[in-house]
């Protein structure tokens, strides 16, 4: 590549945010550095940050990503790997689509579920069916847009039966979602049954001994509420987890009571 147009491919990738390039041979990376040296007056009087080139004698930055592209694109490479997976056999063979994500990939507040169901699995979108729609009612009693929030799943595929999970299942997705989570960075979230809480935060305790409490996932803050479809079988349950909605958004800094 000559080195205007070199130099022109790096000013545009400045111009989108995008600071490092992948790690190379030192040498490699000494001549991209020389090329650069009239960039970096160029890029910096455009208000723009020069591209930081990466050598192969790096520290430990090998588990980093190579390249920092924008949350979505990250999201999307993601998702096709998770459409590519047949590690469970049994789910891969059934599944209509996998279901992975939906919503902001900049939200404070995610929700973690525990599995598509049929209307998922039809649809590609977690929490679509009856229990999505009550989750929107309660999304809505707390002045929150469905769009302001990312929703996933322990599992990206449905499970024959609408069972629960195995736990070699869970393992298997277990990269995937650590993976979501790490690349959105919620401030708060949100487990909906018990499955998913004892996913995230490796527990046998029930969701009766979770609640009324804030845990910790990394960085986030998590708190556990009964799943909306448990809310479908037991009614007088809604009444916790509208107390839970409430201590959550006082956390948040967004009190609705």
């Amino acid at each position: 590549m000559q080195r205007k147009v070199f130099q022109q491919y790096l000013r545009s990738l400045a111009s989108f945010g995008l600071t490092d390039l992948p790690k190379c041979d030192r040498q490699v990376a000494e001549a991209i550095r020389s090329s650069c040296k009239d960039l970096g007056n160029s890029a910096t009087g455009q208000g723009l940050s020069q591209p930081t080139v990466r050598s192969g004698a790096s520290d430990d930055s090998d588990s980093q990503e190579s390249v920092l592209l924008p949350k979505a694109s990250r999201l999307q490479v993601l998702d096709d790997q998770v459409r590519a997976c047949q590690q469970c056999t049994d789910l891969a063979n059934s599944r209509t689509q996998t279901v992975f994500g939906v919503g902001d990939v900049n939200a404070r507040l995610c929700f973690f579920g525990e599995a598509p169901g049929a209307d998922e699995d039809r649809l590609g979108e977690p929490f679509v069916g009856e229990a999505g729609q009550l989750l929107n009612r309660i999304l809505t009693a707390c002045h929150i847009q469905r769009s302001e929030v990312y929703i996933l799943n322990t599992i990206k595929c449905r499970p024959t039966n609408n069972r629960n999970p195995t736990e070699a299942e869970c393992q298997n997705c277990r990269p995937f979602w650590e993976k979501q989570i790490e690349i959105i960075q919620p401030d708060f979230i949100c487990c909906l049954g018990g499955v998913a809480a004892k996913t995230l935060l490796g527990t046998e305790l029930s969701v009766g001994r979770l609640r009324e409490k804030i845990h910790r996932y990394q960085k986030s803050k998590v708190m556990v509420t009964y799943h909306p479809a448990y809310l479908l079988r037991n009614p007088d349950a809604k009444r916790l987890v509208w107390n839970d909605m409430k201590y959550l958004m006082r956390e948040m800094g967004q009190p609705v009571d």
